[in-house]
This record gives structure tokens, C-alpha cells and sequence, in this order.
């Protein structure tokens, strides 16, 4: 008995080693356009001004993003199953509505305060994921009703003003390492965390999935409501997270705060890839 064996030839794996050593490449082309629109950006106002290269200008632009770059997080996984939330920046003016209620009429510390912000934070997106998963309607109108819910709720936390809370939430955003501040540093942490999850958990994993082909998903016996109804979630406890650095920002609440920051959180998505 015998066995034939055939040799691959070695333009084959040359050319499969090279298929799969220029994918990086491949999708570096996808985003050298918006780089190097960026890149001109940077020197043509480099040169424009001599103030614009400098640590103060990185400074004040770092203290400036971080609520949203963190809502980018949570948004970005909801617009990867599919979905969008328009109630955002509303569900933000209300949990800083929420945060200086409690701390100035109530009397709280920060800590119980912001936990308080956060669980009002984390419900309203629970709200937006269970009655889109549950009932099947479209998260555009979900989140179209909340974003009315909240603002509305926002103002009746605040009395319809801005609320003055003062200097004992302004640690967030003092500038401390390069002049950043800790809502910079942990903006920053939040996006390399949001990273790891969705590249390398099964969560992760179940998002792309469901955002590729949901009903391929469901026939291989993966439940997808209940992560559909996690990322809704966990964008609201993000814009609560958010409001904390906004208020933070200004030592104040303001029930107008974020209004049509859903766009400027949506847009920052999409540009991103």
C-alpha cells in the first residue's frame, strides 16, 4: 500500500502568508484619508497660529472631551448590534440634575451621589434595551421618547435652573499629570477597556455577531435580547459617568447640559470607523 503525498507549491503559501501580512495594510487604507486630513488639520492651524502647538492648547482640548469620548464607548457598541440611542444627552443633563440634587438638597457626599447618578444612569438605559428588545420597536423611537422623558426629568431635578454645586465635584477635573485631568486619564482607560472587551470576550464577540447577522445567532442557540439590552445599559451608565465629568467641568447642573450631543456622539462613531 502506498501513499501519495502532494507538495504544496511555495508561490501558494507565499502568496496566502501575503494575503494575511497585508491585511494590516489593507485596513491602514481605509483610515489614511481621515489621517491625513487630520494631519493637515494639525499643521495647517500649526501654522496658522503659534499658540495652537502647544501643551496648554492639548491641555484645555483633553479636559474638554472626555464625557464624549466616553458615551463614544457605549455608543459605539449599540450601533455595532444595530441600534442607536438619540437620549444620550439627555439621560446626561439628568443624572447631573440627579448628582447636584443630591448633594445640594439632600446633603450627600460625592460617593452616594454619584452612585445614585449612575444607578439613574445605568435605569434609563436598561428602560431603552428591554423595551426595544422585548416589543421590537425601533430604538430610534425608543430613545426619541426617552430623550423627551429625561429632559423633562432633568428639569424637574434641577427647578428648571442651574443648579450651583461648587468645588466639591471640581477634582474631577483638575488638571494634574501634563496639565490633563483624572476624567481625561479615565476617559482614556474607559476606550482601552472598551477595546479589550470587544476584541477579546465572547461578550465582545456576541455584539459582532449580532450586528453581522442576528438571526444566524439566534439559530445557533445564542440568546441575543440579552446582550442587546446590556449595551443600552451600559450606555446609560457611560452618560452617567458622563454628567459626572460635565458637572464636574462647570461645578454646576445644567438641565439645558448636552442638548444635541446625541449627534456629536453618533458622528464621532462613525468618522472613527
Amino acid at each position: 500500500m502506498t501513499i501519495q503525498t502532494t507538495d504544496t507549491p511555495r508561490s501558494q503559501l507565499g502568496a496566502s502568508g501575503g494575503k494575511g501580512g497585508l491585511a494590516w495594510v489593507r485596513r491602514l487604507k481605509e483610515y489614511l484619508g481621515l489621517v491625513l486630513v487630520l494631519l493637515g488639520m494639525v499643521v495647517f492651524f500649526g501654522y496658522a497660529s503659534k499658540y495652537f502647538l502647544s501643551m496648554k492648547t492639548f491641555s484645555t482640548i483633553a479636559n474638554q472631551i472626555p464625557a464624549l469620548t466616553v458615551m463614544a464607548v457605549g455608543m459605539t457598541y449599540v450601533m455595532i448590534v444595530g441600534g442607536i440611542d438619540l437620549s444620550v444627552g439627555s439621560v446626561l443633563a439628568l443624572c447631573g440634575g440627579v448628582l447636584s440634587l443630591a448633594m445640594v438638597d439632600w446633603q450627600l457626599g460625592f460617593v452616594p451621589a454619584a452612585a445614585l447618578a449612575l444607578a439613574v444612569g445605568f435605569l434609563c438605559g436598561m428602560v431603552n434595551g428591554l423595551i426595544t428588545v422585548t416589543w421590537s420597536v425601533p430604538s430610534f423611537i425608543v430613545t426619541l421618547g426617552m430623550l423627551e422623558v429625561a429632559r423633562g426629568s432633568a428639569y424637574l431635578a434641577t427647578d428648571s435652573r442651574t443648579k450651583y454645586i461648587g468645588g466639591a465635584v471640581s477634582f474631577i477635573n483638575d488638571p494634574i499629570i501634563g496639565g490633563v485631568s483624572p476624567a481625561f486619564l479615565l476617559a482614556i482607560f474607559i476606550v482601552a477597556a472598551g477595546q479589550l472587551v470587544l476584541s477579546y470576550t465572547v461578550f465582545g464577540r456576541h455584539m459582532v455577531g449580532i450586528g453581522t447577522n442576528e438571526e444566524a445567532m439566534r439559530l445557533a442557540g445564542i440568546r441575543t435580547r440579552p446582550t442587546k439590552t446590556a449595551v443600552f445599559a451600559l450606555l446609560g451608565l457611560l452618560a452617567a459617568v458622563a454628567a459626572a465629568f460635565q458637572v464636574s467641568r462647570l461645578e454646576a447642573a445644567d438641565p439645558n447640559a448636552a442638548a444635541g450631543m446625541e449627534l456629536q456622539v453618533i458622528a464621532a462613531v462613525v468618522i472613527g470607523g
